[in-house]
């Protein structure tokens, strides 16, 4: 597995190669998401200006960044690069979904950037209702497998999304679709690690993120 520092780079190279909307370059836009989560005063323009701009995010993914629907992923609590890299993605086509391929399309790099900086200072609720005992196997697992990458507590880190209080049904998706994806065509590390993955891990492990 690739560490972080180098994932980094990838991504970072991948975003010069690929257009966006607006004629800010990458790296600009790059530096001015980290200097705008540096300053206090700026980071709460941005805020301001991000929540004006979500009606209609959060109609699936909600106002405060909890999604309204199981098989779709809480947005509270995101690192703000890991949210403008996945805006990113939708808009070069390496993401794909119906929805969000079209809407990323139509957003200018500083709506993405002010986005990503409404959600990521929003607060996740864990969801209530996964069996104890499968969740306590889908701790254990993560502990071994996940954590490392992720967080301790499935807080997530730059690019590294958060899982901590993602839905269990999102969880399992997401799993599988990995283990469906073309190692040739697609560079993710989960790819490997999801491959390894029993049916009864899924569970395990998306019983217990969404407790967290």
């Amino acid at each position: 597995m690739q560490n972080r520092s180098t994932q980094f780079l990838l991504f970072i190279a991948v975003l010069v190669l690929t257009p966006c909307a607006g004629a800010t370059s990458i790296y600009s836009a790059l530096a001015q998401l980290e200097e705008i989560v540096a300053d206090d005063e700026r980071r709460q323009t941005s805020y301001a200006a991000g929540e004006e701009r979500i009606r209609f995010c959060g109609y699936c993914h909600g106002r405060d960044g909890n999604s309204k629907r199981d098989y779709i992923p809480n947005l509270a609590g995101q690192h703000p690069l890991y949210l403008f890299e996945q805006f990113e993605k939708f808009g070069s086509g390496a993401r794909e979904d119906y929805v969000m391929s079209q809407l990323a399309k139509t957003l200018t790099v500083e709506e993405r950037i002010n986005i990503a900086v409404y959600y990521s200072e929003q607060k996740a609720q864990p969801r209530p209702g996964a069996d104890p005992r499968l969740a306590g196997k889908g701790g254990q697992f993560y502990d071994q497998r996940c954590a490392a990458c992720h967080g301790k507590t499935a807080e997530g880190f730059r690019d590294m999304p958060r899982l901590a209080g993602q839905p269990a049904e999102y969880v399992t998706l997401a799993l599988k679709r990995f283990q469906g994806m073309d190692p040739a065509k697609h560079t993710s590390p989960m790819i490997g690690i999801s491959a390894v993955l029993s049916e009864t891990d899924i569970q395990a492990l998306a019983a217990y993120l969404q407790g967290l």
